[in-house]
C-alpha cells in the first residue's frame, strides 16, 4: 500500500466539457497526476463527445453510471430512448461508444485501499449517502448508510450520483467522499419519490484526497468557468431547464 498519495476524484460531469476542462486546468496546476471518474461523464444537452475525447486522451479511469447505462440501453433499443440520451448517441462515434461499453460498474485501487462507485457499491441509481427528500437529500443515518456498503471492505469510498459534495465518515470505518458534479450543480428527478438536488452555485466541482502519514485529508474544490456558454449549448440543444441549473446551481 503506498504511504503518501494524492488523487484527484471527478463525478457527474454530464458532457459539459467546459466545466471538465476547468477542473483539469486546476488538477494541472496542482500537478496532481492520478485522476479518477465517477460515471455520468456524457449523458446530457452540451458536448458529450468533446467531453469523451479528453477523458479518453488522457486515460482517465472512468466507471460506468446510471446514464452510461442508460446509453447502452438506448443504443439497444432507440424507439424507447429519452430525448436527450438520443442527442447523447448522435454525438458520438464508435471509438466513444466502446469505451461507454468497457466501463466497470465500480473500480477498486487497491493500492490505496478505495472503492470508487457512482451510487452505492451494489446499485448504479441509489444514493448511498442521501434519503431523498421533497426540499433535497437528507443525510441518511450511519447505520443505513452502513448497511449500503455491506461486503465492502475498503477505508475509502468515492461515491457520487446526488452531484453534492460531502464527507461523512460511517461507523468509525468507512471515509465517504462525494466529490460534487463537475458539469451539473442542480436538478429535479421523480425517483425514487419527487426531489431536487442543488449545489447552490453554477462553479464545476471535484474533490481532492491525499494521505498522508496514513491518514485522508479531502478538499472539495469549487472551480469558476464559463457557464454561460455551457448553458447557451444547452437551451440550444432545447433544454432550459438544463440551461437554468448550469448558469445558477439551484434546480429548475
Amino acid at each position: 500500500m503506498e504511504a503518501d498519495a494524492t488523487v484527484a476524484v471527478m463525478a457527474d460531469i454530464h458532457g459539459n466539457s467546459w466545466a471538465l476542462d476547468a477542473v483539469l486546468a486546476e488538477i494541472d496546476r496542482r500537478d496532481i497526476k492520478r485522476i479518477v471518474d465517477l460515471g455520468d461523464s456524457l449523458f446530457g444537452p452540451l458536448d458529450p463527445a468533446g467531453t469523451a475525447n479528453r477523458l479518453l486522451e488522457r486515460g482517465i479511469p472512468s466507471i460506468r453510471g446510471n446514464c452510461e447505462r442508460e446509453l447502452l440501453e438506448g443504443f439497444a433499443q432507440p424507439e424507447d430512448a429519452h430525448p436527450t440520451v438520443t442527442y447523447t448517441l448522435a454525438q458520438l462515434d464508435v471509438q466513444h461508444l466502446r469505451w461507454v461499453e468497457s466501463l466497470p460498474a465500480t473500480r477498486a485501487l487497491t493500492k490505496l485501499d478505495i472503492l470508487l462507485c457512482h451510487g452505492t457499491p451494489a446499485k448504479d441509481d441509489e444514493y448511498l449517502l442521501e434519503q431523498p427528500v421533497e426540499a433535497g437529500g437528507a443525510l441518511l443515518p450511519d447505520d443505513e448508510i452502513a448497511q449500503r456498503l455491506t461486503g465492502t471492505s475498503a477505508a475509502v469510498i468515492c461515491c457520487a450520483h446526488s452531484h453534492v459534495p460531502r464527507l461523512v465518515l460511517v461507523a468509525e470505518r468507512h471515509l465517504v467522499v462525494n466529490p460534487g458534479s463537475v458539469g451539473c450543480p442542480a436538478y429535479r428527478n421523480d425517483l425514487p419519490a419527487p426531489h431536487i438536488m442543488e449545489s447552490g452555485s453554477p462553479h464545476a466541482r471535484f474533490a481532492v484526497l491525499t494521505r498522508r502519514h496514513g491518514g485522508w485529508t479531502v478538499e472539495h474544490l469549487a472551480v469558476a468557468y464559463d457557464w454561460s456558454a455551457a448553458a447557451k449549448a444547452a437551451r440550444s440543444n432545447g433544454r432550459p431547464d438544463w440551461a437554468r441549473a448550469i448558469a445558477t446551481g439551484r434546480a429548475p
